[in-house]
C-alpha cells in the first residue's frame, strides 16, 4: 500500500508527488488522461510531425519558482530563453520590447524610458522578497517587508486609475498591459497589476524559458525522478470517490473545488462543503493553433525575436477588450497572446514549417470559435499572416473546460483573478491546503498561489502533510 496517494498529474500534482517520494514515501499518482502532465502536454494537435503545447507554452515561473529552484529544472530540461522575453505590437510598425535587459529595454520606450526603469528597477532589486509575496500565501508576513512594500506601492498605482500617470508615450503603457492582461482581468486592477509587474520583472531578470521538446518535457522530468524515488504514476485512472484509493495515510488532491466535492462528497463538513460551493471561477480562454508556411510576417520586424507576443494594441485598446470579457462579450478585436515556439526549437516543425501558439479571452463557458478574430488581429500587426496558414485548430472555452476539469468553464486559472479570490483560494484558513478530513489535502491551482505553472501549490501542500502526517521536514530535490 502507499503512504501517499495524488490524484491529478497536473504541475502541481506532480509537484506534490515529488516532493513526497523525495522523503522516501511510497507514492502513487492516479490520472484520468491517457498521459500524465495536465497543463503540461504537448501534442500533434493538427497534422503529424507538427508538436504543439496544448495548455502552457512558455514559461516565466521556471527559473524562479521556489520548487522549480529546488528540483533544479534547468538541469533536467533544456529550457531556452529569447532575448527579448515579449513585445506588444502597435499600428504601423512599431512595437514596445520588454528584453532581459533592462536597459536595452529603456533604450526603446523613447520618452517613457527613464519612467518605466524608476516603475520596474526596485522591483528587480528585490526580485526574491517580491517571488516569496506572490509564491506564498498572501495574508503572511513577508521575509522582505521592504521588497513587499515597494510591490505593493507599485500595484496599486498600476491597478488604479493612477496607471497612467507616470507616463507620456503609447510603448510603455502597451507593454505593461499585455503582461498584465494575462491575469484575464478588467484592466486596471490590482490582481491584474501585480501580475503583469511579477511577470514583467521576471522577463528583465532571468527571461521566459520556452522548453526544448515543449511543456511536456518539464512533466516528463518529474514523472521521471518520482519513478526513480520509488513511485507510481498510474494514467487512464478516473478518481470519483476517495473510497477507491487504497488506505493511504495521505492524500493529496490536484483537483479544483468542484472535484473535491465530487471525490470527497458527504464525507466533508456541511459547512466547508458550502465554502467550496461558493468558490468562484473567472473567465476563461479560446486556443487556436497555427500550423505555418514560414515565420509570422510581423511588421515590426524585431518581435521575430520575441518569445511571447501580446497583440492586444494600445494601452486603451487592450483595456477595452478585457473589459468586454468581463461583461460577459466577445471582442471584435481580441487581445491574442502569441509564442512561435518552433523558432527557438526547430524540432517542432518539419520543413520549414512554424507552430504559433495563440489564445484570446472570452466569457466563461463559450463555445464560439475565435478562429477568424484571431487570424484578423495577427493579419492587422502582421500583413501576410493568413497567406502563411496551412493549419489551423480551434479549442473553444467549452472544450478547454472538456479537457481538463480544473478549468471551469475554460477557466486556466482554475479560481477568479480578484481580491477575493486570491485571498480566499479556496477558504480563508492559515493552512488552506488542508481539508476538514485526516491526511486528505487539496494541491490545485484553486489554493495559495493561484495559477501558473509553479509547482508551489503542491510543493506547499506536501510540506504540510510531510509534517502533520509523517513528522518529516522537506527533503532534497536536486538531481
Amino acid at each position: 500500500m502507499p503512504d501517499v496517494a495524488v490524484v491529478g498529474s497536473g504541475p502541481n500534482g506532480l509537484a506534490a508527488a515529488v516532493t513526497m517520494a523525495r522523503a522516501g514515501l511510497a507514492v502513487h499518482v492516479y490520472e484520468a488522461a491517457g498521459s500524465a502532465g495536465g497543463g503540461l502536454r504537448t501534442a500533434e494537435l493538427i497534422e503529424p510531425g507538427h508538436f504543439h503545447d496544448v495548455c502552457s507554452a512558455v514559461h516565466p515561473m521556471a527559473l524562479a519558482s521556489p520548487f522549480f529552484k529546488a528540483f533544479e529544472l534547468s538541469r533536467r530540461v533544456r529550457l531556452e530563453v529569447p532575448e527579448l522575453s515579449h513585445g506588444a505590437p502597435l499600428d504601423g510598425g512599431r512595437a514596445a520590447l520588454g528584453y532581459r535587459s533592462l536597459e536595452r529595454t529603456v533604450a526603446g520606450l523613447e520618452r517613457d524610458g527613464g519612467a518605466y526603469r524608476r516603475l520596474m528597477g526596485p522591483l528587480l532589486d528585490r526580485l526574491d522578497g517580491i517571488t516569496d509575496v506572490a509564491l506564498n500565501q498572501l495574508l503572511r508576513v513577508p521575509r522582505d517587508p521592504l521588497g513587499a512594500a515597494v510591490f505593493g506601492l507599485r500595484t496599486l498605482e498600476q491597478g488604479s486609475a493612477l496607471w497612467g500617470l507616470r507616463f507620456r508615450g503609447d510603448l510603455a503603457p502597451a507593454l505593461l498591459s499585455g503582461v498584465a492582461a494575462h491575469a484575464v482581468a478588467p484592466l486596471p486592477t490590482l490582481p491584474a497589476a501585480a501580475a503583469g509587474l511579477l511577470l514583467g520583472a521576471l522577463g528583465h531578470a532571468g527571461g521566459w524559458p520556452i522548453p526544448v521538446g515543449g511543456s511536456a518535457a518539464i512533466a516528463g522530468a518529474m514523472v521521471a525522478d518520482i519513478e526513480a524515488h520509488g513511485g507510481v504514476v498510474e494514467t487512464g485512472v478516473r478518481i470519483d470517490s476517495l473510497a477507491q484509493l487504497p488506505p493511504a495515510k495521505a492524500t493529496l488532491l490536484d483537483v479544483a473545488p468542484p472535484g473535491l466535492l465530487r471525490i470527497a462528497g458527504d464525507r466533508l463538513p456541511s459547512r466547508y462543503r458550502r465554502a467550496l460551493g461558493q468558490f468562484r471561477f473567472g473567465n476563461a480562454a479560446c486556443k487556436v493553433d497555427f500550423i505555418l508556411d514560414g515565420p509570422v510576417p510581423w511588421a515590426a520586424p524585431e518581435l521575430a525575436d520575441a518569445g511571447t507576443v501580446h497583440a492586444g494594441g494600445t494601452r486603451a485598446e487592450t483595456a477595452a477588450a478585457e473589459r468586454l470579457v468581463a461583461a460577459g462579450r466577445h471582442p471584435a478585436k481580441p487581445y491574442v497572446l502569441a509564442s512561435q515556439p518552433s523558432r527557438f526549437d526547430p524540432g517542432r516543425a518539419p520543413g520549414g514549417r512554424q507552430v504559433l501558439w495563440t489564445y484570446c479571452h472570452v466569457p466563461a463557458g463559450s463555445t464560439v470559435d475565435m478562429g477568424d478574430a484571431v487570424t484578423a488581429q495577427l493579419e492587422r500587426f502582421a500583413p501576410g499572416f493568413r497567406d502563411l496558414v496551412v493549419g489551423r485548430r480551434v479549442t473553444t472555452a467549452a472544450e478547454l473546460a472538456h479537457y481538463n476539469e480544473n478549468y471551469v468553464g475554460g477557466d486556466f486559472s482554475a479560481g477568479v483573478m480578484d481580491l477575493r479570490g486570491l485571498i480566499r483560494r479556496p477558504v480563508l484558513g492559515p493552512v488552506p491546503w488542508r481539508t476538514p478530513l485526516p491526511g486528505v489535502y487539496l494541491c490545485s491551482s484553486s489554493t495559495p498561489p493561484g495559477p501558473g505553472v509553479t509547482g508551489m501549490s503542491g510543493f506547499h501542500a506536501a510540506k504540510h502533510a510531510l509534517k502533520d502526517i509523517f513528522g518529516l521536514s522537506l527533503p532534497a530535490l536536486a538531481p
